[in-house]
């Protein structure tokens, strides 16, 4: 559509009186109260970028393309039936004609009462205007609703006789009225009339297709539904003769024929749509379950998420991964992660991008770029096990990451990376809130059928192509109508696993790991979350109304800190060198006890064994074996076993015997006898050992490598400083910088707050104000370029002096410092020093303009003044 024809709908050339129906979109507007205006932006954030001039302009760029496939995109689907119908219907179309196209002839109630709210729906984002005798679909939304030959209608109908028949010879059109029984007209347009009249009377043309032949009603069977278009032979068989002799079937080239949109309408009974869905699908219940089991099931799972965030995390304490070239982790690294958390790449893949979106875990930013955990993770670690649940499902909730996507490809065939830079979608915050609204509708505990979750959102946002007809490609592509063919094609089946509804299945996996459902159902803490009433089910509350998003999780923290397992201060040391965690520990002894023994296995004990390897690496850390008996005797239920208390002695009675440092590296021991058995064993020939000293060998590789090589061959070296003292090494030395948590990227603009609507009305009221004030014409106007009004210096100053006396507001052309001009209705306070103070109706504030960039200035009308 042209900017031309925008124009003309949107604009308005004087103000409508009260009462009368509307003209044009703008003037729909006009008539519309705050709360409406309100309503419209709203619903479509994208018409306030930026804030428009005046109604005139808000109902063009309501009307524009991109504005207006987005709110399409945005209705529920008995919303866009009602709009498809209308496409099809008249322009403009009384309500009791939509009514019939969706109800049929035999009617339905269901569809009578929601009709009216559909309408409205429709009305207030600017999709419909007029009153309801005079309903009009926006230009553009008509013309990507209508059926055409390159964009089938999803109606499945197709043009009308008039629109078919319109490049038909004078000639062609008379012999179909004659074979259809109707008399000769002078013209074709009254030929082409007399037809629509045929094929709208019920009566008629019921008498019509009594005459034909059941091969001929087979062939319209066919095309009912749509597609509308089929193909014929160049010899058709008799029935499609028949049909296309009498107009049934209209050709569109020599190959295609195609169904008058009269013709299937009476065949269908009236119906625009095979199967209208006035009434959302209902969320069914699967199972029940009591809501203490259901609370006690979602902290368990609550508590092991937390676990494996910080196992994840402290697995990366000395760095992770590198950032591959292009961004993201790569393949390797994830097997490697899933394998460690014994979960599968995807679970995984979630793991990884929920830390990201908490802000715990970014790339250092080296040269060699590396995944590792930030400083914001160790403030993590130090809150109460609730509030950092609250720090991961709050992120969770409002993230445009969607892990699902991992292991797919992008639209260049490229393999989307966990962590990478293309898994952001803006519809999964809207998506996650709604799955778990439409959970919470359900009475406590009870767990929703899935298939009806996702049938009830794909009501609510129609997949794009979702039970659209087959348009026709090339004409042998088309349904074949001869008596060679078998059917014609229907309307393909409905896309059940569109963007949303892979994002809605997700939702639901993803609670369940993260504790906000229990065995599936909705758990008490996730009805907090989401400022949902908790003692009985309620329909999803406002947007607008909730509460902040920060204190809704501080609400869900209280409710499940009583149900998250205490934790516990001592182990159960056993004889087979193990440890026994009889619940979570805390913090500090979780910490020691990770040092000093490995995780052998995880639940609801977590079981612990000391190894020399672990022993090692707690005397690294830079305890004694004193300090280690010590540290076990008193966290102990249990005596500390012999075996346990021999193998500590043993590894620190062998620890720091050897010394390693930077020559490149080197080794001394006080025991020259021991440096000769290393020089004397094959497997020290890798580390390029000599002897510098009776207690000192010289290698040729680094200290770190000279370690691990030496504690292969079965030593316990230690590592030492420049000083010559033993280093002590942690395992949470590296950090990243500070790095602020990845902001979500949403789809298009945000829904604005109630201020930023109230300026926003405000000021389109003001500006249109303006620019439909009626202006008196100066005595001898002239008229600038934009249509400015000319005034000399002299007059505009006498003529602003003497509104300022008067209190009257004036119209005034003026041109800022950029050069840019504008038409402005002013109501001048104070006139001095060059400048003049003012009311600006326009901007609905007072400003101070330079006489001398005022290029001229004309008064109001009187009954405008």
């Amino acid at each position: 559509m042209g900017i031309g024809e925008l124009d003309r709908e949107a604009h308005v050339p004087e103000a409508t009186s009260a009462g009368a129906a509307p003209r044009t979109l703008a003037e729909a507007l006009r008539a519309r109260d705050d709360e409406g205006l309100a309503a419209l932006l709203r619903a479509r954030p994208d018409l306030l970028s930026p804030v428009p001039n005046d109604l005139t302009q808000l109902a063009t760029r309501a009307g524009t393309r991109g504005s207006v496939v987005r709110a399409l995109e945005r209705l529920d689907r008995f919303a866009l039936q009602t709009a498809e119908a209308l496409a099809v219907a008249p322009d403009p179309a009384p309500y009791p004609v939509l009514l019939a196209l969706l109800a049929g002839d035999e009617g339905d109630p269901a569809i009578e009462a929601a009709l009216p709210g559909a309408v409205a729906l429709l009305r207030e984002q600017a999709l419909v205007w007029g009153e309801d005798d005079r309903l009009r679909l926006v230009r553009t939304a008509r013309e990507l609703l209508a059926p055409s030959a390159q964009h089938p209608s999803p109606t499945g109908l197709g043009p009308t006789v008039a629109e078919a028949t319109a490049g038909m010879s004078p000639g062609r059109v008379q012999e179909i009225i004659a074979a259809a029984g109707l008399p000769a007209t002078h013209d074709p347009v009254s030929a082409v009339a007399a037809l629509t009249e045929l094929f709208t009377d019920r009566a008629r043309m019921g008498a019509l297709l009594d005459e034909a032949s059941p091969e001929a009603l087979s062939v319209l069977d066919r095309l009912v539904w749509g597609p509308p278009y089929g193909e014929v032979t160049a010899n058709p068989a008799p029935p499609v003769r028949w049909l296309r002799d009498r107009g049934l079937l209209l050709p569109v080239s020599a190959r295609t024929m195609v169904l008058p949109r009269e013709v299937a309408l009476h065949l269908r009974g009236g119906r625009a749509h095979r199967a209208p869905e006035p009434v959302a699908p209902v969320v069914e219940v699967a199972r029940e379950y009591r809501p203490q089991v259901v609370d006690s099931a979602a902290a368990g799972q609550a508590y092991t998420a937390l676990a494996t965030v910080e196992e994840l995390l402290k697995s990366w304490d000395q760095g992770g991964p590198q950032v591959l070239r292009a961004g993201g982790m790569s393949v390797r690294d994830l097997k490697r992660t899933a394998a460690a958390l014994d979960v599968t790449e995807q679970v995984a893949a979630f793991w990884l991008e929920l830390c990201f979106g908490a802000g715990l875990l970014a790339s250092d930013g080296e040269a060699d770029e590396r995944y590792a955990p930030t400083p914001a993770y160790d403030e993590w670690l130090d809150l109460p096990p609730a509030e950092r649940w609250a720090r991961l499902v709050a992120p969770w909730l409002t993230a445009t990451r969607a892990p699902g996507l991992v292991g797919g490809q992008d639209a260049k065939g490229r393999t989307l990376a966990v962590l990478g830079p293309d898994l952001d979608r803006g519809a999964a915050p809207e998506v996650r809130h709604r799955v778990l609204e439409l959970l919470a509708t359900l009475p406590p505990g009870a767990v929703a059928d899935p298939g009806t979750v996702f049938a009830r959102l794909r009501w609510e946002r129609p997949p794009r192509g979702a039970a659209q007809p087959v348009p026709p490609r090339a004409p042998q592509a088309a349904a074949r109508t001869d008596e060679t063919t078998g059917t014609g094609t229907g309307t393909r089946p409905e896309v059940h696993d569109d963007l949303r509804s892979r994002l809605a299945r997700w939702t639901l996996a993803e609670a369940e790991l993260l504790g906000l459902t229990g065995r599936g159902a909705l758990a008490s803490p996730a009805r907090a979350l989401l400022n949902l009433p908790l003692a009985e089910a309620s329909t999803p509350t406002d947007h607008g109304g909730r509460v902040e998003l920060s204190v809704a999780a501080g609400r869900a923290a209280t409710l499940l800190a009583p149900l998250l397992p205490e934790a516990v201060d001592h182990v159960l040391l056993q004889a087979d060198l193990t440890a026994v965690a009889p619940g979570p520990l805390r913090r500090p002894l979780a910490d020691a006890l990770a040092v000093l023994a490995d995780v052998e296995s995880k639940g609801g004990a977590t079981v612990y064994r000391f190894t020399p390897g672990s022993v090692r690496r707690a005397l690294d850390s830079g305890r004694s074996a004193s300090d280690l008996h010590d540290f076990l005797a008193a966290h102990s239920r249990t005596p500390v076993p012999q075996p346990l208390a021999y193998l500590i002695d043993d590894v620190a009675r062998r620890h720091g015997h050897l010394r390693v440092g930077a020559a490149s590296a080197y080794v001394r021991c006080d025991d020259d006898a021991v440096l000769g058995e290393i020089l004397a064993d094959r497997r020290s020939a890798a580390l390029g050992l000599r002897r510098l000293a009776p207690t000192v060998l010289a290698a040729q590789t680094d200290p770190a490598s000279l370690l691990d090589g030496l504690r292969s061959m079965g030593y316990a070296p230690a590592a030492e400083s420049a000083e010559g003292d033993v280093l002590v090494t942690r395992a949470d030395a590296y950090r990243t910088p500070a790095r602020t948590a990845p902001a979500p990227v949403p789809e298009g603009p945000p829904v604005p707050d109630t201020t930023l609507l109230g300026a926003a009305v405000k000021a389109i009221r003001a500006g249109d104000r303006a620019a439909t004030a009626v202006r008196k014409e100066p005595a001898a106007p002239v008229a600038s370029a934009g249509g400015l009004p000319r005034t000399s210096a002299a007059e505009t100053l006498a003529t602003v002096q003497a509104a300022a006396m008067t209190g009257t507001a004036v119209w005034i052309g003026y041109v800022n410092a950029e050069g840019a001009a504008s038409q402005r209705v002013i109501a001048p306070v104070r006139v001095e020093g060059g400048f003049v103070t003012g009311y600006d109706h326009t901007a609905d504030e007072v400003r101070t303009y330079p006489l001398h960039r005022i290029t001229g200035v004309a008064e109001l009308a009187d009954d405008q003044v």
